[in-house]
């Protein structure tokens, strides 16, 4: 049986002051990951430091990245950080990377070479990979070239690396790179498409990615869908109804996230459209918590 877990993502605009305790008050009510987004001009914390602040304060609970931006980081610092967060909370980081900022105006911030945005992001993934992988790596790439790096102690169990990203070359990418995927704004039909693209190009690629290893990020505005969703909804996927891509009730985030459960999902992300956490967090024990198994 294919293990179905829910956790959730602050709500918008949650600064390091209302974050300082969050991780803690989700372990307590039993939550089994907290995902974290890269926003930077905003006031919500850093997904790597909160990240740290959440497993460094709690014994349980997962923590993971929904998405960060690799393209524009060097590939050696990002490994170096999640080794050394593996290592001191084992079994309970869980990296997402995406290839650019939702963002536009955070583009700039992640630069890379003009036009080369992908072909950075499948070096930055290939060399990650064995970064995390092996004890010692060399690499003599386009973008990037090291010689005997060793990191440290690797953890025990390893460290899988998730993508994001709804484009062909987006799920080609992560047939090919990646360990799972993780989604958006996408359809219970849609979802199932793209699960069935990523498995098909890691076959041609000789790799199998494991069956419980494709999520969904899934936004709740039960109290109406703030423009800033709905606009956001009608970029990623223009014409279609947002009542499929946005859950409107707690009564439609169940029945989506069961459609994504019968379209191969096992994984999923529950954001708040509002900002008053804790009624989010009631309804989200009550009515999605029972799905997991």
């Amino acid at each position: 049986m294919l293990k179905i877990r829910l956790g959730v993502a602050p709500s918008a605009g949650t600064g390091p002051g209302e974050f300082a305790g969050l991780a803690r008050r989700l372990e307590d009510a039993g939550v089994d990951s907290l995902w974290l987004s890269e926003l930077v001009y905003s006031p919500e914390v850093d997904p790597m430091i909160g990240m740290t602040h959440a497993l460094a304060t709690t014994a349980k609970l997962k923590v993971g990245t929904g998405v960060a931006i690799l393209p524009g980081r060097h590939p050696v610092l990002v490994a170096k950080q999640l080794l050394t967060l593996a290592g001191l909370a084992p079994k309970r980081v869980l990296p997402v990377f995406g290839l650019r900022p939702a963002r536009a105006a955070e583009h700039d911030l992640f630069p890379v070479p003009a036009g080369r945005r992908a072909a950075v992001f499948d070096e930055s993934l290939t060399l990650l990979r064995r970064l995390l992988e092996e004890d010692d790596v060399s690499f003599d790439g386009e973008f990037f070239q090291v010689d005997g790096v060793h990191l440290g102690p690797r953890p025990a169990k390893r460290l899988d690396v998730w993508l994001g990203g709804a484009a062909p070359a987006a799920l080609r990418r992560a047939g090919r790179l990646a360990d799972g995927w993780l989604g958006s704004f996408h359809t219970p039909a849609q979802a199932r498409a793209a699960r069935i693209a990523i498995q098909e190009a890691a076959a041609e690629a000789g790799r199998e990615i494991e069956a419980d290893h494709f999520g969904l990020s899934l936004a709740v505005a039960d109290k109406g869908v703030p423009d800033q969703l709905l606009a956001a909804a009608a970029k990623r996927q223009p014409g279609v109804p947002v009542e499929d891509l946005v859950a409107t009730s707690w009564s439609e985030a169940r029945r989506l996230v069961e459609q994504h459960i019968e379209a191969g999902l096992t994984k999923f992300v529950i954001r708040p459209g509002h900002g008053d956490f804790e009624e989010f967090l009631a309804h989200f024990q009550a009515d999605l918590m029972p799905l997991q198994n």
